[in-house]
């Protein structure tokens, strides 16, 4: 019942005893896709009522973040959500029976019992938060576009330099550079010819558009966010393109669409209903796709 963690602590802890796996480069790409899809799985689930005192940002990243928030009472604060850490000490079901707060304006780290003294929202039965799914499909997706942005490179360069020693070789990548990062002049010192005055480079191949695979590589990445949007609950194709989609194959894949978000909505309602009891608030949770999904059931034959 651990948080999940991310590749790079995956890699930190393993690294000694096994090769680490392969990841994206730019770990800013991966981050911003981190985001982008965090940001699309909260959008999926609707809460209302929460108390104005509440910050509704901090609840939720919380609470997808973590996969799960603390509520309880406070003399200051009155009733608050706070991130927190799950006591070691279990009842006879394994269930957690402490949370423990850390929050430097509380002043006090506290330890309060679950169901007595504060309760716990949690996202999915195991206490578990969806980063595992996030960051996997992020990696996936920054792998691509990764990708994608070599190829581009790749597919308007098609030449081999050849240098004598270090100080040449080094010499061709400064302009290879300055021509890639838009530069419309490199100016490029005559010793860098051969002796009879001819380029020290030749054509590799003049077909460049057979490397170019951009285009495959920005469907295959549609292809692995429809994927993701069907893992959380966005609704979605999420097949091939053809001409005709009959409607099994529609209400299937909403099944499937759905699967997680049901949970997510059972699990979240039955801790729902034991804090708006002990806190006497009305806060409520809802599907954000519900109406699309009833308005596709009606539909006979979905053209493609």
């Amino acid at each position: 019942m651990n948080i999940p963690n991310n590749y790079e602590f995956i890699n930190l802890y393993n690294s000694a005893r096994n090769p680490s796996s392969i990841h994206t480069k730019n770990t800013a790409l991966f981050n911003y896709f981190v985001r982008y899809l965090l940001k699309k799985t909260i959008s999926v689930l609707d809460f209302e009522n929460l108390p104005s005192t509440w910050a509704s940002n901090y609840f939720k990243y919380v609470l997808f973040g973590y996969g799960y928030i603390a509520i309880f009472k406070t003399d200051e604060y009155g009733v608050i959500p706070q991130e927190c850490t799950l006591g070691d000490t279990r009842t006879i079901f394994y269930q957690p029976k402490y949370a423990i707060i850390t929050n430097p304006v509380l002043r006090d780290s506290k330890q309060l019992e679950i169901g007595t003294e504060c309760e716990v929202l949690k996202l999915q039965p195991d206490y578990t938060s969806i980063m595992d799914i996030i960051t996997t499909y992020a990696d996936l997706l920054a792998i691509c576009l990764e990708t994608a942005g070599v190829n581009l490179i790749n597919s308007k360069t098609s030449m081999i330099f050849f240098a004598d020693d270090k100080t040449v070789a080094e010499s061709y990548k400064k302009i290879f550079d300055k021509i890639n990062s838009g530069e419309p002049m490199a100016v490029a010192d005559k010793k860098l010819q051969n002796i009879d005055g001819t380029p020290n480079w030749q054509i590799f191949t003049q077909n460049v558009g057979a490397n170019y695979i951009t285009s495959n590589i920005l469907e295959d990445m549609k292809t692995i966010e429809d994927q993701f949007n069907t893992k959380i609950g966005i609704p979605n194709a999420n097949t091939q393109k053809r001409e005709r989609l009959i409607t099994s194959e529609v209400l299937a894949n909403d099944v499937d669409t759905k699967a997680l978000v049901n949970l997510w909505l059972d699990t979240l309602n039955d801790d729902i209903i034991k804090v708006n009891s002990k806190y006497n608030l009305d806060i409520k949770v809802k599907y954000r796709y519900d109406t699309l999904f009833k308005d596709e059931v009606n539909k006979e034959v979905v053209n493609g």
